[in-house]
């Protein structure tokens, strides 16, 4: 074989082309045929009761379950300048038609209902002519004229060829041509226009047909694919392909919408070239390595969707001519089969490993290609999906060597005109055509769940890896990086350049004692029938704040809160941060056995609560202050602020995970951290907005954090409540400005008619969000803004966010950083990821935690290296959510 590839590598570029060509897609494996090679395919015996092949019966399942469907149409467009003989061109076609029984072929069924080919007689073909020449915008009409050709369907009961002759002009014409894929592929439109070229120069100068006659026709091969694929010959194929392609994995490649329920086939094509240079060169290196121009861009495909999904189980779908067989070379039909190409790409190995793997992985599946895909998912009988394109794999990968040669008739010029059918047979196919000038690219996408400019990306990518893998083909995939320096630089420094002044020196009470000052006679909190002013809030939250001190609470002293929702729920949060200390909630409905590990775990010497509590109450070691039950001895404390000695960079609280992981952990978040995410907050959220807070969530909650300080840190009302369900029974419900909850609560707000007309902004957050309820809530026009947040509790609340446009159709974001934090998402080996692909979320900046309660091995706080400048200890990048 060694010996083989080096006859190959000596011959020139012109040579080389041609014997790829010969190839015909059948690798370098083809040294040796299969032996269904040597069987020879001899004419069927009658014309009854035609069995359809195995490729046909697909297709006319498809066309009974989608009668409308045009995505199997197959379409050309022929520019003609010059004098047409119409006379001629239709003898052409007459001749062409008799010679291919396929042309003349319809489809029926049997008296069982099983689908058979019936093959009409000959006649004269007349072909009808749409005439332009007085029509002013000539060229906007065949636009419409074809693209109505090529969404016309077929009836399968009839023919299925369709031609119509456009007459532009005396002298130009354009020729619409229109075939069902049930009789024809690529490979046969080459045929078709090479009879064309040789009939008509032989029928307009006076000569009979040149074309020898057809050893046997597409009926006949259809019988003998029946009758071969039985008994050692069927078995062979049928175990090499059920254990290949066992435990088949499901890409998940990313999309700009989910699948619909039910695939529509709605599609596009975006083409793209790649230059002679690197053509040339991608070609020398494939020549070095001993494999194929299709193998080695199909490896890089690969790449491409191993670094779009994470996925090391790689399934590609590509056709093969299958015309092996020298009686099948000249036939008209759909012959064409598709194989299932999977690879590995474990163990992050070079590129030129990947390469023998893809090429091993190819020539077996060469070698076992006799089996019809159509068969082959009878046989596997995948688990079946309306909302996928077709069964086995999502993408397709071709190299066509199929070309339709150009059409050169007598005082004629001939050229190609190309439309779109606006549908898709795949979610995903990358096609390459070989030119003399390069590749030629043609992508073909499910409009359904692609956007255009995902596609482009996709493109660019791709080349990006073709460009750095000739240069080294010996890099890991790991080194393999699908984006450009700019984009590079987009996604770590420009969208990441969020930095914008904060109060940095102060801490959360100081912006509350800041607003008393502003608006003391403002109402500042409201529950139930109760409320209390910035002025008398502030009081009450002196006194306690006292209180603490004298028993010993100052700076990075944890204080325990388990309390029912209340004004004691607020003078206690602002209490504690008065006195210095860090708050620990405990929500009262928590589990005991929750409740018993954090009291345990933080040991909190101080432990806020009410009288109706103390009996649940889990054992503690904690001093108890019972808010209720001693505000007597509270209230005769100063209610004077005073300076408790506290930084920025002390503890403001300690909120524990939910323990889905393990064991919960107490995440420690300062007050600088906290205060730059209001100040965030007071910059993107309107006054009007914040002026009245619903705060519906347990303390126990970061979401807590922000609808309690932020009205409080700008003259707004907290608005308190048991549960945001019973938002219809608030006191004040005209009063609420703002709610921050998540979709399942928005959602039966809206069926209930729960929201009120004062409600301006919604901001949502912990659970994923759909644009259906986005649009929902728009219908009520006192909506203003609907927000999509995220961030996890390490990162003070929120991380990321966007405010959500009315009347989008697309999948809601969870958005950019907000300010002072950057967002990273990397992959396994900490490289940025391109837009639209999946990683691994990686937080940094002003609202990151200190790290996990007595954890400082989970420290949330870690130096990894900087992915901008590979510089260690340049960022923090911290959580891995």
């Amino acid at each position: 074989m060694n010996n083989f590839y080096q006859q190959i590598a000596a011959l020139s570029p012109e040579q080389r082309i041609i014997f790829e060509k010969r190839l015909k897609q059948k690798e370098l494996n083809q040294l040796q045929k299969p032996e269904t090679s040597k069987i020879k395919i001899t004419r069927r015996k009658n014309s009854k009761d035609l069995p359809l092949s195995f490729a046909q019966q697909r297709l006319w399942f498809f066309q009974q379950l989608n009668p409308e469907s045009s995505a199997y149409n197959v379409f050309n467009a022929l520019h003609i300048e010059g004098q047409l003989n119409i006379a001629v061109l239709e003898k052409v076609f007459t001749e062409i038609v008799s010679r291919h029984e396929n042309l003349r072929t319809t489809f029926t069924t049997d008296s069982e209902g099983q689908p058979i080919q019936v093959i009409s007689s000959s006649h004269p073909l007349i072909i009808p002519i749409v005439d332009l020449k007085d029509v002013p915008n000539r060229k906007e009409e065949v636009q419409i004229l074809a693209t109505r050709e090529i969404q016309k369907p077929f009836d399968l009961t009839k023919p299925l060829l369709r031609l119509t002759l456009v007459q532009l002009g005396d002298a130009e014409h354009v020729l619409l041509i229109t075939i069902h894929h049930i009789i024809c592929d690529r490979w046969s439109l080459g045929i078709f226009i090479r009879e064309m070229k040789v009939l008509y120069e032989a029928f307009f100068n006076g000569q009979p047909s040149l074309l020898p006659e057809l050893s046997i026709q597409y009926a006949d091969w259809s019988v003998w694919q029946q009758e071969y694929l039985q008994g050692e010959v069927l078995l062979n194929q049928t175990n090499y392909w059920k254990k290949q392609l066992a435990n088949l994995s499901v890409l998940e490649l990313p999309t700009d919408r989910p699948r619909p329920a039910i695939a529509t086939y709605k599609g596009a094509k975006q083409s793209f070239e790649l230059s002679k240079t690197l053509s040339d060169t991608l070609k020398a290196l494939s020549v070095n390595e001993g494999i194929t121009l299709f193998t080695l861009l199909l490896t890089v495909f690969k790449v491409l969707l191993h670094k779009y999904t994470n996925q090391n189980d790689i399934v590609v779908g590509t056709d093969i001519v299958n015309r092996s067989r020298s009686e099948t070379e000249e036939l008209i039909g759909f012959l064409i089969n598709t194989l299932v190409l999977r690879s590995d790409l474990s163990g992050n190995p070079t590129f030129r490993q990947l390469l023998n793997r893809v090429r091993e992985v190819t020539l077996k599946a060469y070698d076992h290609q006799d089996l019809p895909f159509d068969k082959l998912v009878d046989i596997l009988n995948p688990e079946r999906n309306l909302s996928e394109m077709i069964p086995l794999f999502q993408v397709k990968f071709d190299l066509q060597l199929a070309q339709v040669e150009a059409l050169e008739l007598s005082n004629l010029t001939v050229s190609y005109l190309n439309f779109d059918n606006g549908t898709t047979k795949f979610e995903l196919r990358f096609n390459f055509l070989e030119t003399d000038q390069g590749l030629i690219g043609l992508v073909e996408y499910s409009t359904d769940i692609f956007d255009a400019s995902t596609i482009n990306r996709m493109v660019e990518h791709y080349r990006n890896l073709l460009e750095r893998i000739v240069t080294n083909p010996q890099q890991q995939l790991c080194e393999l990086s699908l984006l450009t320096e700019s984009e590079r630089h987009q996604l770590l420094v420009e969208w990441n350049n969020t930095a914008v002044d904060y109060p940095q020196q102060q801490c959360i009470y100081q912006l509350f004692e800041a607003q008393v000052e502003r608006t003391p006679d403002a109402v500042a909190v409201v529950f139930e029938d109760e409320q209390l002013t910035y002025w008398e809030l502030n009081i009450r939250a002196n006194q306690l704040a006292h209180y603490l001190r004298s028993l010993g609470v100052k700076p990075e002293v944890l204080v325990g809160i388990y309390v029912e929702r209340s004004l004691f729920m607020v003078i206690g949060l602002l209490a504690i941060l008065k006195a210095g200390g860090a708050y620990v909630p405990l929500d009262p409905s928590y589990p005991q056995k929750r409740l018993a590990f954090i009291l345990e775990n933080t040991q909190a010497p101080v432990l806020l609560t009410q009288a109706s509590l103390m009996e649940a109450m889990p054992q503690h070691k904690a001093q108890v202050v019972c808010l209720d039950a001693h505000w007597h001895y509270i209230a005769q404390q100063s209610k004077e602020n005073f300076f408790c000695g506290l930084t920025p960079d002390n503890l403001a609280y300690v909120i524990y995970t939910s323990g889905s992981t393990g064991k919960p952990k107490g995440v420690m978040i300062k007050h600088s951290s906290t205060v730059a995410m209001l100040d965030w907050s007071n910059k993107t959220f309107e006054v009007e907005a914040r002026g009245g807070v619903l705060a519906s969530t347990s303390i126990c909650f970061d979401l807590s954090v922000f609808e309690i300080f932020v009205p409080l840190s700008c003259g707004g009302k907290v608005l308190l409540i048991e549960n945001a369900l019973y938002l219809p029974t608030l006191p004040t419900t005209e009063s609420v400005t703002l709610i921050n909850t998540v979709p399942s609560v928005i959602s039966q707000l809206l069926r209930t008619d729960g929201i009120p007309t004062s409600v301006q902004t919604v901001n949502i957050a912990g659970e994923p969000l759909h644009n259906q309820l986005v649009q929902q809530l728009y219908q009520q026009e006192n909506i203003q803004q609907v927000f999509n947040l995220y961030g996890p509790s390490e990162d003070t609340t929120y991380s990321t966010s966007t405010c959500i446009q009315k009347g989008t159709s697309n999948t809601p974001p969870i958005g950019r950083p907000i300010h002072n934090t950057q967002i990273y998402l990397l992959d396994k080996n900490y490289q940025p990821v391109p837009v639209c692909v999946p990683g691994m979320l990686y937080i940094g900046g002003a609202g990151l935690a200190r790290g996990y309660f007595n954890q400082p091995e989970l420290t949330a706080d870690k130096f990894i290296p900087n992915p901008y400048t590979n510089q260690p200890g340049e960022t923090r990048i911290s959580h891995k959510q």
